[in-house]
């Protein structure tokens, strides 16, 4: 899905606007706003491109879009946007003595690749929408962020887009609650959870079972950190593989009862913590067999997570990431 602004929007390389310039709609996707509030801004502050293209659609180079990043940093510290904008617009910065209180970090955050996008946060050298996406999530724009994570997976696909978009957005996030007191709590609650409904939206359909082909996804009792799971419950769905997904913290009879009753080709088991990583409960589930005697059949078992980390359980998977995660569970399903 695509902001719709009217204009062309074709794919933009990474390292900053094509030849030509980008459209006003990838514009918005980078820096995380409607679209109409790109157009408002040129209207209302001229922050337009400098320059024009032959044509009816006006393209924006890499000039136009670091200005109007300035744009963003400035008003994220809450300057007003008219005295931003003339800021934006300046070649030269503004004296000590004249500069507006939190202009010096807002012009520091668009500068360069490495962004904090306009708020603290620090992303690093990250794809450019990670920076949208994090604007819109501290705005708490809903629409905007569910437009964005929506783009970033059609265009990336659900695996490049979770682990170099999605994921080091959410790391960010969650580095600036730990280190504020806690203030940005909600930013990432409201972050994870439109992760969440985008991941649903991008594999909406359900695959039919197949006999032996199911994987079973679970969290270890006591967690409940199932956004890794529901990801890979997408990128399975995605490949046609049968998942039962059973969430957060299911309790060890009901865990068991699953595998019983499912009979699947793997479990995955997601831990967090390692207080919450239990070897002798992913052996159990390794142990367990079905059907008829002289044909029994065991489970493929991964352990994922960072609880397993430093707690390895002889014999079982434990893959390093989401693409490793997803090739061995297709392996195990289609040997």
């Amino acid at each position: 899905m695509s902001a719709h602004t009217g204009d062309s929007d074709a794919p933009a390389g990474e390292g900053g606007p094509r030849r030509g310039g980008l459209t006003t709609g990838e514009v918005a996707r980078r820096l995380g706003v409607a679209p109409t509030t790109v157009r408002t801004w040129d209207r209302r502050y001229g922050l337009g491109p400098d320059g024009h293209t032959d044509g009816r659609h006006r393209r924006w180079t890499a000039e136009d879009v670091a200005r109007l990043e300035r744009m963003c940093a400035l008003t994220a510290t809450g300057m007003p946007p008219a005295e931003s904008a003339r800021l934006a617009r300046s070649e030269e910065a503004p004296t000590a003595a004249a500069r507006p209180r939190g202009a010096d970090a807002a012009r520091r955050a668009s500068a360069g690749r490495r962004s904090r996008a306009g708020s603290g946060l620090q992303l690093g050298d990250v794809r450019q929408e990670c920076r949208g996406i994090a604007r819109a999530a501290l705005r708490l724009d809903a629409a905007v962020l569910d437009e964005l994570l929506l783009a970033a997976i059609a265009e990336h696909g659900l695996v490049a887009a979770w682990t170099e978009v999605i994921v080091p957005t959410l790391q960010a996030v969650g580095r600036k609650w730990e280190t504020s007191g806690e203030k940005y709590v909600e930013v990432e609650h409201f972050l994870s959870w439109h992760v969440s409904g985008a991941l649903r939206r991008a594999t909406s359909r359900t695959v039919e079972d197949r006999p032996g082909a199911t994987t079973v996804l679970a969290c270890v009792p006591g967690e409940n950190h199932t956004l890794p799971l529901e990801v890979l419950s997408a990128a399975l769905t995605e490949r046609g593989i049968p998942v039962r997904m059973f969430g957060g913290a299911l309790p060890v009879e009901s865990l068991v009862a699953a595998v019983r009753r499912t009979g699947p080709a793997a479990v995955a088991l997601w831990s967090q913590s390692r207080t919450t990583a239990s070897r002798p409960l992913a052996q159990h589930v390794a142990a367990m067999e079905w059907g008829v005697r002289g044909a029994r059949r065991r489970p493929f078992v991964l352990t994922l997570g960072p609880g397993w980390a430093g707690r390895p359980v002889a014999g079982l998977a434990r893959p390093s990431g989401l693409a490793e995660a997803v090739a061995a569970l297709e392996s195990s399903v289609y040997p």
